[in-house]
């Protein structure tokens, strides 16, 4: 349980208001505040539109299946420069980041 409220004590420490915060484990981004979590679901929502139309056609052709591809990585692309732009610098962590009070 103690883990639980730690971690959530640590995405609550935004002085900075950031949309997204460092991953406690990992390398990446989370959403901490509403526009961060609109980031997401915009782009969950424009992944599932895209597959919805792939899925309309029996078989596809190969510049549709490109094209659902581009659609793709460009749109990850965008979640990365948004999350890059509006958080915390990523870096590579494995745990809470450490006080520099604490040796």
């Amino acid at each position: 349980m103690s883990f639980i409220k730690n971690y959530i004590n640590y995405l609550k420490d935004n002085p900075n208001k950031y949309w997204f915060k460092r991953k406690l484990y990992g390398w990446g981004w989370v959403p901490v505040r509403w526009q961060g979590w609109v980031v997401i679901l915009a782009f969950i929502l424009f992944i599932v539109l895209s597959g919805m139309d792939m899925e309309s056609n029996i078989t596809p052709t190969d510049g549709q299946l490109i094209l659902f591809f581009v659609k793709i990585v460009l749109s990850v692309a965008v979640v990365m420069w948004i999350c890059y732009k509006t958080g915390e610098k990523p870096k590579w962590q494995w745990g809470p980041p450490q006080n520099s009070n604490q040796k």
